[in-house]
């Protein structure tokens, strides 16, 4: 049986919970036509999310080229979907507590990659969050930057 749909003040408090908890995203990006998947582990900041991918790689080749991404994270029956801009900054140019925050959270350190890394920041531009069908209504919960709810 299909639980009650949330209301958008849970689904809020939810998708936050998440968003401090989940250690690992789904990052889509594209260029042109072509479009990429591929899951990167983050740090949520209260604000942003930020990433960390090998310079060189599509990820961040695209970032670069476009400054967007729609990220999701969950199961396709608990799912959020992030769009959002992104930022690409080297390794250095990144605070050393952001940097050692994202290495606790993540298990990984950047910095101590051998392939030349970058951080990404994702800034969330719109949020949408929902279950089952009974939550497809109502379920963006960020517009253009600010909390619906």
């Amino acid at each position: 049986m299909t639980a009650a749909p949330r209301d958008p003040a849970r689904r809020r408090d939810d998708t936050l919970a998440r968003l401090a908890s989940d250690v690992d995203v789904w990052v889509a990006t594209a260029r042109g036509d072509v479009p990429h998947l591929i899951p990167l582990s983050f740090l949520w900041d209260g604000a942003r999310l930020l990433l960390a991918t090998p310079d060189s790689s599509v990820t961040a080749r695209n970032l670069r080229a476009t400054g967007r991404a729609r990220l999701t994270l969950g199961t396709t029956r608990d799912v959020v979907v992030i769009e959002g801009t992104a930022d690409s900054l080297p390794v250095a140019a990144v605070p050393a507590a952001t940097a050692d925050a994202f290495a606790a959270r993540t298990g990984f350190d950047p910095r101590r990659s051998a392939a030349r890394m970058v951080f990404i920041w994702i800034t969330p531009r719109r949020i949408q969050a929902w279950r089952e069908e009974n939550e497809l209504a109502g379920r963006e919960l960020m517009r253009d930057g600010a909390w619906l709810a």
